[in-house]
């Protein structure tokens, strides 16, 4: 029979225990190990049973058992301890509390999804996993972070093959109840909610749910309430699901009940309000529209408003393919807002102008949720150096005039939270050698450039671990494999063979990611002949595990899962290849540091940064990988290999795979594997452990997440709230008339004549030219303008490369024609065909960037000509 209604029903711990609650209910367990082994000595087989959740774990635990604890010393002992630690770690100063910078008091991290722990199945893939990673690595380094999110009732789908091994989705129904959540309480102890306008008059609720992610709040917000109706309810029911419309509620509710929320939790606990506000994604680009119409109540229009907002906002983009961006009708969108619906005091055209794709090649009627994140933040950047160039070469449009090298949009590069994704045994390892304090100081904190302390470490301790983590994967493939097959129909009497998948000595190679076609999931299988040569090698095999989702919308992505799935159910390597499904948290924390290879084949440069590589190689797994994302960036020969891409013009996608295909294979058949199963003197591969060591002490330092948020903190967030306090009311305003008054006039402003003292098209290194330069600046008076000698080596076209700009000075007033002359030095510094020109930009204090308006003004054809600006 089935029940009408479900309760959750929580146990009533004796008093000595209720530390266990508190210690349940902040995540920090999740990365922290002697934490997770005091509720593994509650009840060690509940705990496997419950995957290593503690709320799963109290509720299910005897009564009796408790009552045993209560009076086991020893126990109760190690119980203190811990809470005791928590405490610590929660209150005390850390590395934010040392800096001397004036830092902001608490930033604003919105994100659609969070990959905390998969106790809390609120993700879908890399953005969510860098989004849990961000907010744990911020505690330990004691950043103010306030998460913003939304609670899906149904998370993201589990995945479970068919037999004939099509991807499956299910989605379970998630209660609130039985997560590490509690609702976020008003003073009387109702729940707060918040809420938004929509059209005809209806509203949508949503409770908000705080998660404790060490000492980072994280605001979930839950549309699942008695006061909607059927169709709201549903708008957070699952991640990433839904229509347009559906889509456009959920990013409202993300944005602008998002920020209500944050002032509401501020408000109940006072904690500091945010000074910066960080988008992860255009997701929660909304969030600077309800920050405007905050302004606007307070008495300031909207042009200062937005100058206000911009000042204090940070926006990352994660895609470097437009197909990534959520963009919706604008008809849709207008329909939201306005009179009647949403943010009414704002006119629903100023609205839409912040989205619309005004630019060459742009959709007129589309709104587009990154433009709109660029459009309302003053600083914005790529996840790696690679993605950061992609980016500004895709957004140049917003920027028109600026080479795609001069659009204000940085890069930090990913980084992933080391205590998460590192295997006990290698954290171990480390602290025999330095110290657990100072071993944990270094994956959290981190700021060496190297972990010299690995050359320490004993070749054969080091061999030895990576075969122990290489057996324990095998063992949680074996159970996987034969827990998929029961799912797929099979019978227990026909897996016999699933004792003989993967073998402990072999290589053993990791694919494991969501798979959109460019991550080309297949591209293993474009020889078959030749893969199961190498599977199948008497001397030399090799072993693959393989894993990953499609979004259930995408039945591209599906047959490529299904066509891996049949290769790897042949009868013939299905002891050599798997597909696990299912991909999550739990399977990752397995899987990368049971590789010895870590593969990665998208088609560059479409990989934004692509981090499951990193949590590899800080297990001691080497990359094989396309140069794409942070690989790009840090790919050295010593610690890995890279595959060459053929990315020229006229190679069409066939032929292109064709070849990455045969240099993947080549690879493995020439470099890797002979090098795994070479012994040394020693008995052991000492040139693949050398790898690994030069893995361990060069790129553990750089990949960590605490690397990455110190970086977020100096180079954005610092300057973001150096940028807001500096706009008061009136600087603001200051700033909004003069934009206006320099956007109304810029047509006036020209670069009217251009000479220097050359009188050859031939100079000698070292020579110093005098550059003089005429301008019209119409309205505009030289406090608004900078006039600038931008110079360096110039290609067969022309174009200046490597260039470096010098702002010339003005000589005494405007002529009778009201022109302006300017002047400077031109040094000339490097050899070879080298030019310049001039330029003239808009500059204000307040201005982030000369690039902020989008506005230049450059010498016409016949000042070119007439000035000879290129020197050769």
């Amino acid at each position: 029979m089935k029940a009408i209604r479900r309760f959750t029903v929580r146990p009533v711990l004796p008093e000595p225990l209720r530390p266990l609650s508190d210690l349940a209910r902040n995540l920090r367990w999740s990365w922290h190990a002697e934490t997770r082994d005091l509720f593994q000595s509650v009840d060690p087989e509940r705990w496997a049973s419950s995957g290593g959740d503690p709320i799963k774990l109290l509720g299910s635990v005897r009564p009796a058992r408790l009552a045993e604890l209560a009076e086991d010393r020893r126990f109760l002992r190690r119980l203190t301890a811990a809470a005791d630690d928590l405490h610590d770690y929660v209150t005390g100063a850390r590395w934010y509390q040392a800096q001397s910078a004036e830092l902001p008091a608490a930033i604003a991290y919105f994100s659609p999804e969070f990959g905390i722990t998969a106790a809390l199945p609120q993700y879908s893939g890399g953005l969510g996993i860098l989004a849990g990673d961000h907010l744990k690595a911020a505690s330990d380094l004691g950043v103010p972070l306030i998460g913003v999110g939304l609670l899906y009732r149904h998370g993201y789908f589990r995945q479970t093959l068919s037999r004939e091994g099509w991807q499956q989705e299910h989605y379970p129904v998630l209660d609130p109840n039985e997560l590490p959540v509690v609702l976020l309480d008003e003073e009387d102890g109702t729940p707060a909610q918040v809420s938004l306008a929509l059209p005809g008059g209806k509203r949508l609720h949503a409770r908000i749910w705080l998660a404790q992610v060490g000492r980072v709040p994280l605001l979930m917000l839950d549309s699942d309430v008695e006061e909607n109706d059927l169709g709201e309810r549903g708008v957070t029911d699952r991640l990433y699901g839904g229509g347009s419309e559906h889509r456009l509620l959920q990013e409202m509710l993300l944005g602008i009940g998002g920020v209500r929320a944050v002032r509401t939790y501020c408000r109940l606990t006072g904690h500091p309000a945010p000074e910066v506000f960080h988008t992860n994604e255009g997701h929660a680009g909304f969030l600077g529209l309800e920050r405007i119409a905050e302004l606007c109540d307070e008495g300031l229009d909207f042009d200062a408003a937005l100058e206000a907002v911009r000042a204090g906002t940070v926006f990352t983009t994660h895609t470097p393919v437009p197909a990534g961006i959520d963009r919706f009708d604008r008809e849709l969108v207008a329909r939201h807002f306005g009179p009647g619906a949403e943010l009414p005091r704002i006119e629903v055209e100023r609205v839409l102008r912040l989205g619309m794709e005004t630019y060459p090649g742009g959709e007129p009627n589309l709104f587009n949720m990154a433009v709109m994140g660029l459009r309302l933040a003053q600083r914005a950047n790529g996840v790696s150096l690679l993605h950061g160039h992609v980016s500004r070469e895709m957004f140049s449009g917003l920027w028109p005039g600026f080479d795609p090298d001069e659009v204000p949009i940085t890069s930090v590069t990913n980084g992933v939270h080391a205590p998460t994704w590192v295997a006990p045994e290698v954290f171990r390892l480390g602290a025999r050698q330095i110290g657990a304090q100072r071993a944990e100081d270094a994956l959290t904190v981190g700021g060496s450039e190297r972990w010299d302390s690995v050359a320490d470490i004993p070749d054969q301790d080091i061999w030895e671990l990576r075969r122990s983590l290489r057996e324990q994967l095998v063992d949680e493939v074996r159970a996987r494999l034969r827990a998929s097959w029961r799912q797929r129909g099979a019978g227990a009497a026909e897996l016999g063979w699933i004792d003989q998948v993967l073998d402990p000595d072999v290589l053993t190679i990791g694919f494991a990611r969501r798979v959109p076609s460019y991550k080309r999931l297949t591209l293993m299988l474009r020889d078959r002949d030749r893969l199961m040569d190498l599977l199948l090698h008497p001397e030399r095999p090799i072993q693959i595990v393989v894993a990953g989702k499609a979004h259930p919308a995408d039945d591209g992505g599906k047959r490529l899962v299904q066509e891996l799935v049949r290769f790897a159910d042949d009868p013939r390597v299905r002891h050599r290849i798997v597909f696990l499904p299912d991909y999550g948290m739990a399977m990752a924390q397995k899987l990368y540091p049971g590789c010895d290879i870590w593969l990665n084949n998208p088609l560059r440069p479409l990989e934004a940064c692509g981090t499951s590589g990193m949590k590899a190689a800080l297990n001691g797994c080497l990359n094989l990988s396309v140069l794409d994302g942070w690989w790009d960036e840090w790919f050295q020969p010593d610690f890995g290999w890279a595959i060459p891409t053929a990315d020229g013009q006229g190679t069409d996608t066939d032929r292109r795979d064709d070849l990455e295909a045969a240099a993947l294979y080549d690879l493995l058949e020439q470099r890797i594997t002979p090098r795994f199963y070479e012994r040394g003197s020693s008995g052991l591969p000492d040139r693949w452990i050398e790898m690994v060591r030069q893995t361990l002490t060069h790129l553990g330092p750089k990949v960590l997440a605490g690397r990455m948020v110190r970086e977020y903190v100096e180079r954005l967030y610092a300057p973001a709230a150096h940028a807001h306090r500096a706009l008061s009311v009136d600087a603001a305003r200051e700033l909004a008339e003069w934009k206006a008054r320099v956007r109304g006039a810029w047509q006036g402003v020209t670069v009217d004549h251009v000479e220097t003292s050359a009188t050859t098209a031939t100079a000698e290194l070292g020579t110093t030219l005098t550059l003089r330069v005429r301008v019209a600046l119409g309205d505009l008076s030289p406090e608004d303008v900078e006039v600038q000698a931008v110079s360096g080596r110039v290609d067969a076209e022309d174009r200046i490369t490597d260039a470096t700009a010098v702002p010339l000075k003005p000589v005494g007033g405007p002529d009778m024609e009201g022109r302006w002359s300017y002047e400077g030095p031109l040094s000339l510094d490097r050899t070879g065909p080298y030019g310049y020109t001039v330029r003239i930009l808009p500059d204000h204090r307040l201005l982030a960037s000369h690039a902020e308006l989008g506005l230049v003004a450059v010498p016409a054809e016949d000042v070119v000509e007439g000035a000879g600006v290129l020197l050769r």
